[in-house]
Order: structure tokens, then C-alpha cells, then sequence
């Protein structure tokens, strides 16, 4: 039995005191409360103060003293405020003048103490009976509510201590009185007794069915009295369970001042388990010291190897054996490598770097851990870990990092190339290393930057196409890095491929080839400066992990400075180009400002001359453009006419030449566009001098630039529109293209004012016209059934189909419906009234706008179309506002072959016509077709044989909407005639 003596409990902190109270209580109490030995005072004066102080460090204060009459509430608020935040802390209350009902009230609110403090210093409602002032009684009433509160705490923490002992499912645990009878016993105790808890309490511990009687069971009389005496006391004993006992040892000690023990056991199985674990924690500990990287070493006070790690070969290639030759670990790691003086002071020295070389002469860079230790007569013990690949990491993204910010510097990609081969020297200081940047037009890798080394190493420097087969292109086409021990089950190992001998790395020991995003490739190549001492290769001149990985890292600082400068780049072409954008606009919105005031010009012209006038004008109003004049072809056809111009003009028109027929390459841009019917340019007319005699005119006058625009409506030429201006370039494509949009609506002006004037025209001319265009549909029907073919009327639709009506004469009206069906040109084919065998009305749906539209659209009337084998008459009114010469024009291009037979003028009836005209208008284009169907059919003929039900189903529409049609339409006809007529108010003067 081992016996322990039992050590005296360690001396108490002094007590820290918070005070609570206004000034004036304070200024009476701190000053005899904090003379007192062991005490240190801290006063607040505010309730809310007061309770922060508590909140945010109450293990910094021992006990609270306060006032009753607290700034912000009483005392004891001040304590329910306090144990509402779970503060324990004891609390004295000590008001200046108590009573029996104030400390009723603070005994049963929790006081710990309660200490009036009178005016005079006298305690009136406490009395202890000695001659201490009440300052130091109230120091003493503090100390003891302290310490009652600290013994409480132990108390209560011993408590924790033995439930948790006691309730352990491991532990035997029974407690006894001093004469060794049985107080309690755990669970593990009565499973081992194998008895209930009323068979075991009461009886005397020694007397429990114990295995092994007699010295046993003295053993343990004399633990349990050795415990009794306050000292500690350990036995081994039996229990009989079943067929086998069940070994226990157990340890007896007191339980404090109680006079009781506390009985402790451990079966001796579980130290059994133990051993076993302690067994297979060092087997592990040998098999991690064997293969762990680090190295560990023991010597003695001379430095004498004790102990060798197996796993020594790892950082310096030797064996155990040949380390203990080295006979002290000066002659391994170096001499002076730690002060010993500090290591004996501190016992530990940690993170001392050295260096050291392994057995094939490469240098290691080292971080050792030296301790004191006492391990079978070795003292010091050395942990060496490896740090060499760390070193050079640290050393590679230093540099890596200045790189960094001097590329935040760099503004083209040449610059950023030339700065990372250069940097490389000092971040792979083994590798000769290039930049590979991707043309995009030419779909290759140019090398932009490479450094000498790599010149030397490599056997091409040449362009890489996409469709090489070297590790450059096949890095950037698959975005991966690649080394030259890269194998894949497709193409074999790269060294073994013949088509991979020519290409720029096949010199090279080794190489990395990192790709720059859509940028290029850097290429890194084992053979720069061989002989550095941190070198990131292996002994066979090849890269390892950190040359990889740091190679990686620059490439990837090379990648977004390239994204940078990529960015920057966009951003200001992007700049540049909203600025001329922003300038394009300011001139649109100059250029549309007077294309507006033109366009209102145009809407108020009657006339032609109006027309033209306004657009000279409001092209040189306020400077906009020198000069600008309007021109047209004369009748002959060979000269151009001034007919209106504007601005400063300085008789230039009077000193060129404006003839058509003259020579191409030195004609007035009007003369060129009037000939080609296309816009002429010239940017700059100084760049012409020499070209025509107009230049020399044109720069006289300081016309700089010109631009002409041919006025022309669906073919018909009406003339020129010519704009000068003082300055080169004037004319960029946006103003060129407002420009000649003007020139069209300045022509469909032109033709609109000249259709207006023609309905008012009592003077017509007749042109009379032979065609023999085959290709027409009317001519290819007449061909292919020997008929005469004459238009009686069209009605144009919204589709853009016209609905022509037609009479056949000299041909079966059947037979010319069934060859109309037949042409692409013609949608649809049907009759209308039959005459006779040979004679009668059809209707034929065309595609394209038939001709009477076009003439139309320019002015002139169709008075006449027919076609027979031989060919096609037209006969057309053109008014006298407008020109032959414009409608011959439509004519021939409307028909290949036109001949102009006959021109003669007639009057026409201008009331008449106006009526007939304003009648048509009136009329929708439903109204239009069925009137021409039901007149043409005979429904309004005297003796008709043909029926409204007839006409409808021509139509193919009811009989109750054509006759709603008819009346509309005869409705129509008579606001025509009546409503045109004058009224009884209206006079004519005869003269």
C-alpha cells in the first residue's frame, strides 16, 4: 500500500471591492475602506455605470458595495438589475442612515451583508462589539462575504468534481464514513458486488464479498484508516463474480474536512487495455518516424548522436549509419546554429533556419525545432524539416510580386511580354523562358519575347501554326499546361513522336508550356542558369512541382495584365469611337435640322420652281454649305440647264462647261450625275486641278468639295441637285447619305407638284407609241392566241396586284382565259361577258403595277393599249406641265423597243376632267373593281342580258353587297356631277 501526504490548500487573492454610491458616500467610505490590508477599491457613481461594469467584467470584482440612494435608481434595483445578468458576485449594502425595515427588505432581496453607515461614522443598527471605525468593519464584512463566497464556489465545484467521478461508467466509486461503513456506492460498485444497493449500505467496506480474505482484507482497513487521517492510499483486491474474480485496484483518499473517504477502482483488465494501447501507440509513433518527412535527432551534451531517425535519407540522403559516423551534429547541421545559454533559459527554440548538404552535394535550406529533453542519456533533441522548395517559392513570388506591379505600369503587349521574359530570369532562375503571343489574322503563335537562353535552347523560333503538333500550339488549343513527361493514351509519349522532332522544344531537357487564356502560350525551358543554388530542378535537368507551379503563377500575372491592356485597348478605341459617333450625331442633327426645314419647304411648294428654290435655300442658310443650284437636262437632251440656285455663287455657273457629251473623266460632278444617274463626290477638288477646267473655277471660288445627286423618280430623271462647300471632306457617308435620301424626296416632290398640275391641264399632248416588247403579257397572250387584246381599265390593289379588264376580239374567250392561267405573270384569269363566239371582256389579275399606274404616278394618262400578233399601239395624255420628254422615258423603260410614232397636242375639258378625276378618288378600290366589272359585263347596258346575281358571283361576293355597291357608287357619281356644278350664288364673268 502507497501512502501520499496531502498538500495545503494555496493562499486566497485579496479581495477587489467595487463601491457604488454618490460622491458624498464615497468621500466617507473609500477612504477607510481602501487602507484595509488586502483590499483594492474601484468606484463608480451611476447606476447604469455600475451595471456595464459588472456586465462586461464581473470576474474582475470580488464584491459590490452600494449606496441605497444610487444617480438612476436604490441599491437594490441595482442588485435585481445585476443577478437578472447571472452576476453572482456578492453585494453589501451599506445607506447612510438604515433601518429594521431596509435591511428586512435587503436580507430578503439577497444581500450578502448589510452595513448602515451613519453620518458620524457610527454603526447605530450593527454593532460587533470592538473598536474598529465602521470603514474598516465594513472592509471586514466585505472580506467575509468574499470568502464565504469563494468557499461556496469550491464547495460547489468539489460537488461537480465527485457526481462526475461518481457517475463514471468505468469507475468504481463507494464513499465511507471514518469507521469504514458504506455510505453510497455507484452503479459499477453493485454491478461488481454483484448485490443490491440494501445489501451493501450500512456494512463496513472490508466486509463486502471480497475475493482473497485476510491480508486483503487488512489491506484495506489499513487504506481506509491511512485515508482517515488525511492521507492517500492505493491497494489491489478481488471480487468474486460468478465462476471468476474480477481484479480491481483502487485508490482511498478524504473527502475534505468530512472525515470521510472516498473509495476508487479501476479493473485491472482495463490497465491491461491500456498497456495493449500503449504498445500499438508506439508502434505507430515508430512507423510515423519512419516515413514522416521531417527528420528527427537526438545527441547529449556534447553534441554526440543518441538517437537517428529512420527517415533521415529523406532530407539528407544518408543512412542512419553513416549519420552516426558524421560523430556530432555540428559536423551535420554546422557549427553555432543556437545560442545554448538561451536553450537552457528557455528549454525550447523554435523556427531556426540553416542550411545543410545531402549526399549528392545539392543544398537544403532548414527549419529546426532544438529542445531539451532527457531520453536514455540524450538531452537535446533536433525536429529538421525541409524547407528548401518553400524558400525558393517565397523567393519566386517576391519577384513574382514586383512583377507584378510593374506590369500595372505596362500599355502594350510587346511591353508586358518583354518585362515577363525579363523578370523570369530572377523568378526561374533555371529556365530560359519566351512569350508566344496569337495572331489573330494569321491564326499562328508568334514568339514576341524570348530571352537568350531560350534562343540557345531551342532549335526554331519561327511562327507555330494552329495545327502543330508541339507543345506550344497544343497547350493553346486545348488551354492546359504541358510538360514534356505529359503522356496520353492517344499520342503516346511526346519524346517518342517522330512528327514532335522538329518543333521548337525538341532540344529542350525539359520544358512547361503554360497557355495565356486566348492570348498565347508562355514557355518556360529547363537550361538557364544551371548552376544556381536554388535551381527549382531535379538532378536529370527537369522541372519539379514549384518550378510548375511558379511558372503557373506568371503566366496567370501574364494573363491578366494582357486582359488589362486588352481591356484598356477596347475601352479607349471604344472612347474614340463614341467620340466620332458623338460628332456624327452633332452634324445628324445639324444635317437633319435643315432637311426638316426642306421638308416643310416641300410640303408647302406648289410648284416646281418653289421646290427647287427652297432646297437651294435652305442648304446655304447660316453657312451650311457655299453654294447649291438645281439643274436639268435640256430637250436635245446634251446640255444641263440652271433652273434655281442659292449662295455665293460668283458667276461659276457662266464659267464651266455643262455639256453631257464631253469627256468623262473631266465633267462637272452635275454633268456626271445627270449622266450615270448616280451621286458624284469629289472630297477634296484640289486633289482634281489638273483633271477638268471646273477644279480651277471651283477652287477660284474656295468650292473645296463637291458632291451632286441625280433627281430621279422611278427611273424619270427631272434633273441635278449640286452642293458645294468651302472645306475638304464635307461630305462624309452620313452627310452623302442624307443628302442623296433629300435628292428623292426633292424628285417624288417634283412629281407629286407636276400630278397636281396635270389634273388642272385643259392642254394635253398625245403620244402615240409602237412597241414590240414580246415579253409583255399582253403581247405573249395576243401571240399565243391570234387575238386582239385591248385594255378597257385597271383597278391597282393594296397587294400590289392590278385587275386588268380586257377585250378579245378575233379569239375564243375561253381559250385566252386558259392561256392567261398559265403565266407566272398572271395571278388569276376569268371571264366576264362573252359576245359572241370570238369577241368578248376578260379579267386578268398581273402581279406587278400595271403600266397605266406608273403613267400615273408621273402625270400622264393611259388614252390607249392595245395588242395583236404584230405587236402593241399605246396612245398616252401627257398635260402640258409636264415634259414628253420625262414620260417617253417612262415609256421606254417600261417597255423594251417603245418607238415614238405621232406627238400631238389636244384641249381637253379641264371641268370635266376634274369631275372624272375628283369620281375616281372618291371611290375605294372595291367600289373602283366592282364598277369596272359591272360595267364592262353589260349590267348597266339598256337591253341587258346579265344579272346582279351574275356580277356577284363574278366578284365572288353576295348579291345584296353588290347592290349595296351600286348604290354606293351611283351615289358618288352624282356628288360628282351636281356638286361640282356652280351654286346659285356663284357669278361668271364673261369679258
Amino acid at each position: 500500500m502507497d501512502r501520499i501526504r496531502r498538500s495545503p490548500d494555496a493562499d486566497e487573492e485579496d479581495a477587489r471591492i467595487l463601491l457604488v454610491g454618490p460622491d458624498s458616500w464615497q468621500e466617507r467610505i473609500r477612504p477607510r475602506i481602501g487602507t484595509t490590508d488586502g483590499v483594492s477599491v474601484r468606484a463608480v457613481g451611476r447606476f447604469e455605470r455600475a451595471v456595464e461594469v459588472l456586465e462586461a467584467r464581473s470576474d474582475a470584482t470580488d464584491c459590490v458595495v452600494a449606496a441605497h440612494r444610487l444617480d438612476g435608481g436604490t441599491g437594490l434595483e441595482l442588485l435585481g438589475e445585476i443577478r437578472a445578468l447571472d452576476v453572482t458576485t456578492p453585494f453589501v449594502l451599506a445607506p447612510e442612515a438604515g433601518d429594521e425595515s431596509l435591511a428586512s427588505e435587503a436580507f430578503a432581496a439577497g444581500v450578502a451583508d448589510y452595513v448602515p453607515v451613519g453620518d458620524d461614522g457610527d454603526d447605530e443598527s450593527v454593532s460587533d462589539g470592538d473598536d474598529k471605525n465602521d470603514g474598516a468593519r465594513l472592509a471586514d464584512r466585505c472580506l467575509r462575504a468574499v470568502r464565504d463566497h469563494r468557499d461556496d464556489r469550491r464547495h460547489r465545484e468539489r460537488a461537480a468534481q465527485f457526481d462526475a467521478c461518481f457517475g463514471d461508467p468505468e469507475r468504481f466509486v463507494a464513499v465511507l464514513d471514518a469507521d469504514g461503513t458504506v455510505v453510497r456506492a455507484n452503479r459499477v460498485a453493485l454491478d461488481a458486488l454483484r448485490l443490491d444497493e440494501t445489501a451493501v449500505l450500512g456494512k463496513r467496506f472490508w466486509g463486502l464479498p471480497w475475493a482473497a480474505v485476510g491480508e486483503s482484507r487488512r489491506d484495506l482497513q489499513r487504506a481506509v484508516r491511512s485515508a482517515t487521517d488525511g492521507e492517500y492510499a492505493t491497494f489491489e483486491a478481488g471480487l468474486a463474480s460468478g465462476d471468476r474474480e474480477r481484479r480491481f485496484e483502487f485508490s482511498v483518499r478524504p473527502v475534505g474536512e468530512t472525515g470521510r473517504v472516498v473509495v476508487e477502482g479501476h479493473e485491472v483488465a482495463e490497465r491491461v487495455r491500456l498497456e495493449e494501447e500503449l504498445r500499438e501507440s508506439e508502434e505507430l509513433h515508430r512507423v510515423t518516424l519512419n516515413n514522416m518527412t521531417d527528420t528527427v535527432l537526438v545527441t547529449d551534451d556534447d553534441g554526440a548522436f543518441t538517437y537517428v531517425c529512420p527517415n533521415v535519407h529523406f532530407i539528407f540522403g544518408y543512412t542512419v549509419e553513416e549519420i552516426y559516423e558524421f560523430g556530432t551534429i555540428d559536423a551535420l547541421l554546422g557549427d553555432d546554429l543556437f545560442d545554448r545559454d538561451r536553450l537552457e533559459s528557455e528549454t525550447v527554440l523554435t523556427n531556426v533556419e540553416c542550411t545543410a548538404t545531402d549526399k549528392t552535394g545539392r543544398e537544403h535550406a532548414l527549419l529546426v525545432n532544438v529542445r531539451n529533453v532527457s531520453i536514455q542519456g540524450g538531452t537535446t533533441l533536433y525536429s529538421c524539416r525541409d524547407i528548401t522548395k518553400r524558400k525558393q517559392r517565397e523567393r519566386a513570388l517576391t519577384q513574382l510580386h514586383r512583377t507584378s506591379r510593374d506590369l500595372l505600369y505596362a500599355e502594350t503587349a510587346a511591353e508586358i511580354a518583354d518585362r515577363v521574359v525579363a523578370d523570369a530570369a530572377s523568378i526561374l532562375p533555371t529556365a530560359a523562358t519566351a512569350v508566344y503571343r496569337f495572331d489573330r489574322e494569321e491564326n499562328e503563335l508568334i514568339p514576341t519575347a524570348a530571352s537568350d537562353a531560350f534562343d540557345a535552347a531551342t532549335e526554331s523560333h519561327s511562327a507555330v501554326g494552329l495545327d502543330d503538333s508541339s507543345a506550344i500550339a497544343r497547350a493553346f488549343v486545348a488551354d492546359e499546361t504541358l510538360t514534356r513527361d505529359v503522356v496520353t493514351p492517344e499520342t503516346g509519349t511526346p519524346d517518342d513522336r517522330p512528327e514532335l522532332r522538329d518543333s521548337p522544344l525538341a532540344l529542350a531537357d525539359d520544358y512547361v508550356a503554360v497557355p495565356l487564356g486566348d492570348h498565347g502560350v508562355f514557355v518556360a525551358v529547363a537550361g538557364g542558369d544551371r548552376g544556381a543554388p536554388d535551381a527549382p530542378r531535379s538532378h536529370d535537368g527537369a522541372f519539379d512541382e514549384v518550378s510548375e507551379e511558379v511558372a503557373e503563377l506568371l503566366s496567370a500575372t501574364t494573363e491578366a495584365a494582357l486582359d488589362r491592356v486588352e481591356r484598356e485597348t477596347e475601352l479607349r478605341e471604344r472612347d474614340s469611337a463614341l467620340q466620332r459617333q458623338n460628332r456624327k450625331l452633332s452634324q445628324l442633327n445639324q444635317v437633319n435640322g435643315f432637311i426638316r426645314e426642306i421638308d416643310q419647304a416641300l410640303v408647302r411648294a406648289e410648284t416646281r420652281d418653289e421646290i427647287e428654290r427652297a432646297v437651294c435655300d435652305r442648304l446655304t442658310t447660316d453657312d451650311r454649305f457655299a453654294f447649291a443650284w438645281v439643274g436639268e437636262t435640256t430637250a436635245s437632251g446634251t446640255t444641263l440647264r440652271p433652273r434655281a440656285w442659292a449662295g455665293d455663287e460668283q458667276g461659276y455657273l457662266d464659267g464651266v462647261p455643262l455639256e453631257l457629251d464631253a469627256d468623262a473623266a473631266s465633267v462637272e460632278p452635275s454633268v456626271e450625275a445627270a449622266a450615270d444617274r448616280e451621286a458624284a463626290l469629289v472630297s477634296n477638288v484640289a486633289d482634281h486641278l489638273r483633271a477638268g477646267p471646273w477644279c480651277a473655277e471651283a477652287v477660284s471660288r474656295d468650292f473645296q468639295s463637291v458632291l451632286a445627286i441625280p433627281l430621279a423618280y422611278d427611273d424619270v430623271l427631272f434633273g441635278t441637285l449640286t452642293v458645294y462647300a468651302n472645306r475638304p471632306d464635307a461630305f462624309d457617308d452620313m452627310v452623302r447619305s442624307v443628302l442623296c435620301e433629300l435628292g428623292d424626296t426633292v424628285a417624288s416632290a417634283i412629281n407629286a407638284v407636276q400630278r397636281k398640275e396635270a389634273l388642272r391641264s385643259d392642254t394635253v399632248v398625245q403620244l402615240d407609241y409602237r412597241i414590240s416588247d414580246r415579253s409583255t403579257v399582253l403581247r405573249r397572250l395576243a401571240d399565243e392566241t391570234g387575238a386582239t387584246i385591248r385594255v378597257e381599265g385597271d383597278v391597282t390593289h393594296d397587294d400590289g396586284t392590278t385587275l386588268v379588264f380586257a377585250t378579245v376580239e378575233d379569239a375564243p374567250l375561253d381559250r385566252v382565259v386558259e392561256a392567261a392561267d398559265g403565266f407566272v405573270g398572271v395571278t388569276d384569269a376569268e371571264p366576264i361577258r362573252e359576245t359572241d363566239e370570238s369577241d368578248g371582256l376578260v379579267g386578268l389579275r398581273v402581279r406587278d403595277h400595271f403600266v397605266t399606274r406608273i403613267l400615273a404616278d408621273h402625270g400622264a394618262m393611259l388614252r390607249r393599249l392595245q395588242a395583236t400578233p404584230e405587236g402593241i399601239s399605246l396612245t398616252v395624255d401627257v398635260p402640258d406641265s409636264v415634259t414628253a420628254r420625262s414620260i417617253d422615258e417612262v415609256v421606254s423603260n417600261a417597255y423594251d423597243g417603245a418607238e415614238l410614232v405621232a406627238q400631238r397636242e389636244q384641249v381637253r375639258t379641264l371641268e370635266t376632267n376634274d369631275a372624272r378625276g375628283r369620281f375616281r378618288d372618291d371611290l375605294t378600290e372595291r367600289q373602283l373593281e366592282v364598277a369596272q366589272v359591272a360595267y364592262h359585263s353589260g349590267f348597266f347596258d339598256a337591253q341587258r342580258d346579265v344579272t346582279g346575281r351574275d356580277v356577284a358571283a363574278m366578284l365572288d361576293i353576295s348579291h345584296t353587297a353588290f347592290y349595296d355597291h351600286v348604290r354606293r357608287i351611283e351615289r358618288k357619281l352624282l356628288a360628282s356631277v351636281f356638286e361640282s356644278a356652280p351654286t346659285p350664288t356663284t357669278s361668271t364673268k364673261v369679258e
